[in-house]
Parts: C-alpha cells; structure tokens; sequence
C-alpha cells in the first residue's frame, strides 16, 4: 500500500467540517474486494461525519461511450444531453471531496470508469476554455479533496515502468480541475493483490477505512 496524504500548501479556513464527498466505484462485481473497499472508504467518510453520494457505475447500467449527438455538443452551451449524465454533473459540481474506487486492467482505467470521465467532466461543468488562450480553467471551485482507491495484479515497480495512467488521470488530471493549491490528493494503493495474503487484504481494508475516516 501507498499513500500520498497532501499536495499544496494552502490553508482552507473551512477544513474539519463535515463535507461533502461522491464516490465513484467501477467494478462489475458487487462481490469483489474492489466492492469491500468502496463499502470501507463510504463507512470511513461517514464516521468522520460526511455526507456520502454513492455512483456504482455497473449497478447503474452506465454507458462509458460517447455518443455522435454529444461528441458535437461537447465544446457548445449544452453539452449534456441526457438526464443521467445531468444527475451524475450534478453530484460533482456539489462535491467538496471525489473518491474513485476501481481495478487497475490494462496498467489503466476501467473502460467504465474512462467513459464517465469522459462524459459527465465537459466544459462547462468541470472545466471552461478560455476563449483567447484556449487554456484550460478549473471548474470545480467546491473541491477540496481528491481520492484514488486502487488495486493492481502486478506489482509497484512494474506499475512505475507503465507510467500508472490510472493513477495519474485521478490525481493529475482530476485534481487541475480544482482551485490551485486548495486540493489534496489522497492515494491508496494494494499491489501484487493476486498473490496477497487475507491478514494483507484485512490490513488494506482497514487502512482504507482509516484514511477516510481522518479525511478534512
């Protein structure tokens, strides 16, 4: 397991508040140990006094691909064009804190998980273009926190040679759309889980519940 607590040195006058967090889980399996870390990370939050959104991407029947209709509207005034990805929008304009729980395939995203991406952080609701520069601007000015929950078949140094593109889309490319400064990046991940032991598995799922039950 590895976790990187902060980035950014800002003071947010508003830290140990309740706040309010959506979580996002990627796996097909409610019975997974994916699924048990997304049951930990909601009960951490909620026992450090969160308020908890839940989107189980599967469960919802989510379609990652992006239609024709939408692909044309992405850079116009409406770019969502359907009431689900409006709800999903919804929930991450509101969010003070994002928590992505997913399995690492492919040394990536789950396709899933890249489609939401994809299809609820358009401009307008995520981000907006500055018109001269062409300049991304972060849209999101209620996040204060984001989180990536992971678990990997292959080890850390062979995560490390492929350059973890999951892991780097959470905190890298989700966290610029959030005031500068003002957001930590919180990552935990289990390597190697295909030859972990259960006293291994127990001890991450604890470790997971901990996190986010110590998270401002």
């Amino acid at each position: 397991m590895r976790r990187s607590p902060k980035v950014g040195g800002a003071t947010d006058d508003s830290a140990g508040r309740p706040r309010r967090y959506l979580v996002v889980f990627a796996h097909p399996d409610p019975q997974s140990f994916s699924a048990a870390l997304c049951r930990n990370a909601a009960d951490g939050l909620r026992e450090a006094g969160h308020h908890v959104d839940l989107i189980d991407l599967y469960a919802e029947d989510f379609d990652p691909r992006m239609s024709t209709a939408e692909r044309r509207a992405y850079e116009s005034a409406t770019p969502i064009l359907s009431a689900q990805i409006e709800r999903y929008a919804d929930l991450v304009r509101h969010a003070e804190g994002l928590v992505f729980v997913y399995p690492t395939w492919w040394w990536g995203l789950p396709a899933i998980l890249k489609g939401w991406l994809e299809r609820v952080l358009v401009p307008g609701v995520s981000f907006v273009l500055d018109p001269k520069t062409n300049k991304v601007k972060p849209g999101l000015g209620s996040l204060r926190h984001v989180v990536g929950i992971s678990t990997y078949g292959s080890s850390r140094i062979s995560m490390r040679l492929f350059n973890d593109a999951g892991r780097r889309n959470v905190l890298r490319c989700v966290r610029v759309l959030a005031p500068p400064v003002r957001c930590r990046t919180t990552w935990l991940g289990m390597y190697s889980l295909d030859r972990s032991t259960t006293a291994q598995r127990e001890a991450f799922l604890a470790a997971v519940r901990t996190a986010m039950s110590g998270a401002r």
